[in-house]
């Protein structure tokens, strides 16, 4: 056995037997195909054992970073394991943008397609969603190109798991750069966001749009909206939706998702206009956000009950709050993606940061799947949860369409670690 690796969290920790670090593409052709079971760590930044092996596990990090732009098509090919901050600087120096950023910009493209993870805004799908091409190497070591218009099963392999193979390229759609100028409302009453209309007037306030709480009494509205190209010099601008928008009032200085903590790592606020990829994510770049001491857990609602989500998890407080280090609530468009939490449905999401005590943690998680999943949630497969994604298949219209893939793709199951095996049991196991 290895050194023991763990994850960004520290919640997890791998045993691989061996690990691998290719430094070119001919080495993981050969570390891949030489390999019975073989799995890819990214950046570390899921919660649950979804990359985890007992067998080979692949590190991307010594392969070239590359980012190819194609302005007359609009696309970029870019190394899989790229950090989207380092990704977004590149395009936006070439005057080219992603459609949205997640969070955090320090996770890698790949892992964040595989796992179906997003950012916020009505119009916004995940950010698997602009993928128009793939480039994988196979279980033989072989190298497959995935095409948006030639593979039928392409929508099937975006959100993939990791379970295809080991995905080395990317292409995605971009669009031209635009600016961002963020807004931050304060002590806006949580019953403002427990009927559906006051909810989507809400959420349609901006470009991208978050809601932070910790479920007693009030929530932080973080508003991003689209703006003019501005020149640095621009100065902060005044709230344009008034002091009393949903009842609360804008912050007069800059504020940290969760109340108390210091500003300083978080992207600029107070209206100041810049580009899309310093305002989008809540956290800057080269700062490490936090210190990785916290659980995280995000479920996906369809968007319809998004106020009567918000209003069941309200009533859990007394159990959610004191294991909780802040919640947020954002939305997301219906994508095609066939494992992608928001498939055939515009989404909304309920995410915890909790504490790192799985022990205390759990009756709240519990209680807040108890209640979530009736309503159709589908748990974000990077994160943490109990009854989780077996529970919520069946809300997958496409999951028995992705079996069959992985079992075309790779009928021995190389790429199946326990994690995906539960769900999609290999052919031959079930012998």
């Amino acid at each position: 056995m290895t050194e023991e690796i763990r994850n960004w969290a520290g919640n997890v920790g791998f045993h691989p037997a061996r690990r691998h670090r290719p430094a070119s593409l001919d080495d993981l052709r050969r570390v891949v195909a030489q390999a019975a079971r073989v799995r890819v760590l990214g950046t570390g930044h899921s919660f649950n054992r979804i990359a985890d092996t007992r067998d080979d596990l692949i590190l991307l990090g010594g392969l070239p970073t590359e980012v190819e732009i194609d302005s007359a098509a609009r696309t970029a090919t870019v190394s899989a394991g790229i950090r989207l901050a380092d990704l977004a600087a590149r395009l936006h120096a070439a005057g080219f943008a992603l459609p949205n950023l997640p969070s955090l910009p320090h996770i890698s493209l790949a892992g964040a397609c595989a796992t179906g993870t997003h950012g916020s805004g009505n119009a916004n799908p995940g950010l698997g969603a602009p993928v128009r091409a793939i480039r994988l190497v196979g279980p033989d070591g072989d190298v497959v190109e995935l095409d948006r218009g030639a593979a039928p099963d392409f929508p099937g392999a975006v959100v993939g798991l990791g379970a295809l193979g080991v995905v080395t390229h990317l292409t995605v759609d971009i669009v031209p750069t635009f600016d961002i100028a963020q807004y931050v409302y304060q002590d806006v009453p949580l019953e403002e966001l427990t009927a559906q209309e006051q909810f989507d007037a809400a959420f349609s306030a901006g470009y991208s749009v978050s809601a932070f709480t910790d479920w007693v009494g009030t929530a932080s509205l973080w508003v991003k909206q689209q703006v003019p190209t501005a020149s640095a010099q621009t100065p902060a601008t005044r709230s344009p939706l008034g002091p009393g928008w949903l009842g609360g009032h804008p912050a007069d200085r800059a504020a940290h998702p969760i109340p108390g903590m210091p500003a300083e790592n978080c992207t600029e606020q107070l209206g100041v206009p810049g580009p899309w990829h310093e305002r989008l994510p809540h956290f800057r770049p080269n700062f490490t956000p936090s210190s990785g001491a916290e659980l995280q857990s995000e479920l996906f609602l369809p968007r319809e009950r998004a106020a009567e989500a918000i209003d069941v998890v309200r009533k859990l407080s007394p159990l959610v709050t004191p294991v909780l280090q802040i919640s947020e609530v954002r939305t997301v468009a219906a994508d095609d993606l066939w494992l992608s939490p928001s498939y055939g449905r515009d989404t909304v999401t309920v995410h915890f940061t909790w504490i790192p005590d799985r022990a205390a943690v759990t009756p709240a998680l519990a209680a807040v799947e108890q209640e979530l999943l009736p309503l159709g949630a589908r748990p974000h497969w990077g994160k943490l949860f109990l009854s989780g994604p077996a529970a919520a298949l069946t809300t997958y219209p496409k999951a028995d369409d992705f079996r069959q893939l992985l079992d075309r793709r790779d009928p021995q199951g190389k790429f199946r670690n326990d994690f995906v095996r539960r769900l999609f049991p290999v052919a031959s196991d079930e012998r």
